[in-house]
């Protein structure tokens, strides 16, 4: 039998690798599975060391806060690795915590294989060459990623992004019922992390308060995971300004953006799954003021959004940190609730995003590269 350690440290990731895994047992008897994962991982028969639930972190302070757990999970991670000597590691994203073990790992001589490429186009170019050394293939979803690496000897395969065929297909089913309670429905997503709920939603709250006040055929829904409906649920008790027509959803995020006229979307994986739905979007985002200090020192593009930065303009506005005013959000959405050029616009060029993205199967690809390595 063949060892290939995965770690996946976040919702997505342990989306798209239980995708990948799922193909790869299609063609691959001889191999068993272990690392960091969630609960699709878990269903595909992997062996978790730990789930993603214990790495779901954001922001610098937070991440330095709870340094000894993830130093600790880090050594436990390379001392199995030692004990098992895995042929492989697939690591996905989760780029803090995965670039520095693929440089532990490449050392052991354990091939590193990557999958969804950290946004090092964004944050830090530096860093590239230095990826070039510790990785032995490396798998984007984005098509302009295979040109940011041309400098470099690194292999790198596009191999098209998880969401698109998922989500042509979701679109075409048939609406599930969801509470709404008007004609008008408009989404709420704040973000999965703890952190992202409690800086974005009083916001978002007070912008839906005052978009209920000025027109009585709204409703709203704010769909977040599980193990966020308590603290979502105390933020809506206590918040001072709060539309009335409002529930809360356990998951069911992609439902709420299938039937949801605009939406309001935390900056992540979300925005590119509202675009995908060809839900009109504003995108959002607050984080405390020192993250903030931090995020705005590193990063080296003039757009957060992924739709935004694929387009190379910006199809989805953006309103963030201090711009994430309630009057301001608003005036963002507005022309997006109603039948207009802008909300037109933002459609067709979803649509076109939508192609550039490619077609097929990425987790088949990622199953075929990881075969083919393994060989």
């Amino acid at each position: 039998m063949k060892s290939l350690l995965v770690i996946a440290g976040e919702d997505s990731g342990d989306m798209h690798a239980a995708d990948v895994i799922h193909a790869l047992k299609q063609t691959r008897a001889d191999i068993t599975v272990w690392g960091i994962g969630g609960e699709k991982l878990r269903a595909e028969g992997m062996e978790l060391l730990h789930d993603t639930r214990e790495m779901d972190v954001m922001g610098f302070v937070e991440v330095f806060k709870r340094y000894p757990f993830f130093k600790r999970t880090f050594d436990e991670v390379l001392a199995e690795a030692d004990k098992r000597k895995p042929e492989a590691a697939l690591l996905v994203d989760y780029p803090g915590f995965n670039l520095r073990l693929a440089r532990e790992l490449k050392k052991r001589g354990i091939k590193v294989l990557y999958y969804v490429c950290p946004q090092v186009w964004a944050w830090n170019r530096g860093r590239i060459p230095k990826m070039a050394k510790i990785i032995d293939r490396l798998m984007v979803i984005f098509p302009f990623e295979v040109e940011v690496f041309k400098d470099v000897d690194l292999k790198v395969d596009f191999v098209g992004h998880p969401m698109v065929d998922e989500l042509r297909e979701f679109r075409t089913k048939e609406p599930e019922p969801l509470p709404w309670g008007e004609r008008t429905k408009i989404a709420l997503l704040p973000g999965s992390r703890k952190q992202e709920i409690t800086y974005i939603l009083p916001r978002l709250l007070e912008a839906a308060k005052l978009i209920e006040d000025w027109r009585s055929d709204v409703s709203f829904l704010i769909p977040v995971p599980e193990r966020r409906l308590a603290q979502v649920e105390g933020i809506l008790q206590t918040a001072a300004k709060a539309p009335r027509k409002v529930s809360v959803l356990a998951g069911r995020a992609r439902e709420v953006l299938k039937q949801a006229d605009a939406a309001f979307v935390a900056s992540g994986t979300a925005t590119l799954e509202a675009a995908l739905l060809h839900c009109p979007t504003v995108l959002v985002y607050r984080v405390s003021f020192l993250n903030y200090l931090f995020a705005r020192a590193l990063i080296r593009i003039p757009r957060v959004g992924i739709a935004n930065i694929i387009a190379g303009k910006e199809i989805m506005p953006e309103r963030l940190q201090q711009h994430m005013l309630p009057i301001e959000l608003v005036a963002a959405i507005d022309p997006l609730i109603n039948d207009t050029s802008s909300r037109a616009a933002m459609i067709e060029n979803f649509q076109t995003l939508e192609k550039t993205l490619g077609t097929g199967s990425p987790a088949g690809r990622v199953a075929a590269i990881i075969s083919e390595e393994l060989a």
